[in-house]
């Protein structure tokens, strides 16, 4: 297991409560933080059933957040933290962000586009590389979903 600094797992926890935030709303439980000058200014959780959005993802909607609380689309010294490894479509916001890091919990080996299922971060096609972090707290990260999944079933 790898050591992490104690300021990625205090900013995947962060992004774990919105997780949790998603689960109540009945959302599937993703959150995520963006980070700047070592501050969290900007929170997400999926919310594509409350939005009727399908690009609601956390990580959407975090980098929405701190774009608008910037001033500027480009987050060029941010970092992005979010409990689920990103799809193709968060994967491409994070390179028009132009983020400087991506670090994410649960590895989705169905869908994950930063090296689980496809590997977007290596792209030719894209103009922009940014450093990626995967399994920080993974097993928390993967359990929220896996329990929220569970219950769906039961119901």
């Amino acid at each position: 297991m790898t050591a992490w600094p104690e300021t990625d797992l205090g900013h995947m926890r962060a992004a774990l409560a919105e997780a949790k935030i998603a689960a109540e709303e009945g959302e599937v439980p993703v959150g995520a933080v963006v980070v700047a000058g070592g501050k969290i200014v900007a929170r997400g959780h999926n919310r594509s059933e409350a939005d009727n959005d399908p690009s609601a993802h956390a990580e959407i909607v975090a980098l929405r957040e701190a774009a608008r609380r910037a001033a500027n689309y480009r987050l060029t010294d941010a970092t992005l933290y979010v409990t689920l490894e990103p799809c193709a479509m968060c994967m491409g916001a994070l390179v028009q962000a132009r983020i400087e890091r991506l670090v994410f919990g649960a590895y989705d080996p169905k869908a994950g586009a930063a090296g689980s299922a496809i590997d977007l971060s290596d792209s030719p096609s894209f103009n922009h590389r940014f450093e990626i972090n995967g399994g920080v707290l993974a097993e928390e990260c993967g359990q929220v979903l896996k329990s929220f999944f569970e219950s769906k079933r039961s119901l």
